[in-house]
């Protein structure tokens, strides 16, 4: 059961046109009282860490990003040069609450209307039904990777890019702001596909280098107690 809370919200690009995502609730729908924190930028999932060295070189026809140095990107995709790959570096201990996410590459190399795509799930480790929130936020729906390169989208949703090998958003993602929570039963696991884009605020196209993602999880006996909160994220490698 998912409970929501709407009101609109500009998206992690704030740009005064975009498409409209995120609206449609399934299940039953509710309303979260008001002093239920707001996700913020938005920010599922069985989990092993790769604690192996990452190569930090930029490919030979690598360009620099606009304000290269700024995050963890080190340079960009020129168009035609091929479909980006992702590969999963590291992902976080798991945190001390009683679900587990986790992360995995589902498609590791993208083109056309198909980016690299993750899968994202989180399991209920306990023996009595929780309530968790932000709904989109432990999926990694519309999270955007900390130094602002690139954002992780619903699979299912399919958005405008710049070119068939150019990933990059042509216009920015708007979003409403909406508190989800959604019951997971004792043993159960959810989980979703999100794709990977860069942002529209490119000159290049797809950066490359290590992004880190990053999402809190608020956990409870109900959507009125949701007194569990930790941060857990990983970090993919985009070439």
């Amino acid at each position: 059961m998912t409970t929501t809370r709407r009101r609109l919200l500009a998206g992690a690009v704030l740009l005064t046109t975009g498409l409209l995502a995120g609206c449609v609730v399934r299940g039953d729908a509710g309303t979260r009282p008001t002093d239920t924190p707001s996700p913020g930028n938005g920010t599922p999932i069985a989990g092993s860490t790769d604690d192996s060295p990452m190569d930090d070189e930029p490919l030979p026809n690598d360009e620099p990003l606009p304000g290269a140095g700024d995050g963890d990107a080190s340079g960009t995709r020129p168009e035609g040069s091929g479909g980006p790959s992702v590969a999963l570096a590291r992902t976080d201990p798991l945190p001390d609450l009683p679900v587990e996410p986790a992360v995995s590459v589902l498609e590791p190399t993208g083109s056309g209307d198909s980016p690299p795509t993750l899968r994202v799930s989180l399991t209920n480790t306990s023996d009595a039904t929780v309530t968790v929130g932000e709904g989109r936020a432990v999926r990694f729906q519309y999270v955007t990777d900390e130094g602002g390169h690139v954002q992780l989208l619903p699979a299912e949703e399919t958005y405008a890019v710049a070119g068939e090998d150019c990933l990059r958003l042509v216009e920015g993602v708007a979003t409403t702001e909406e508190y989800r929570t959604e019951e997971i039963g004792p043993g159960e696991t959810v989980e979703a596909d999100v794709r990977l884009y860069a942002l529209p605020t490119y000159d290049g196209c797809v950066p490359v280098g290590e992004f880190r993602f990053e999402t809190t999880y608020a956990v409870g006996g109900s959507v009125d107690e949701l007194d569990r909160r930790a941060e857990w994220g990983f970090a993919v490698v985009l070439d």
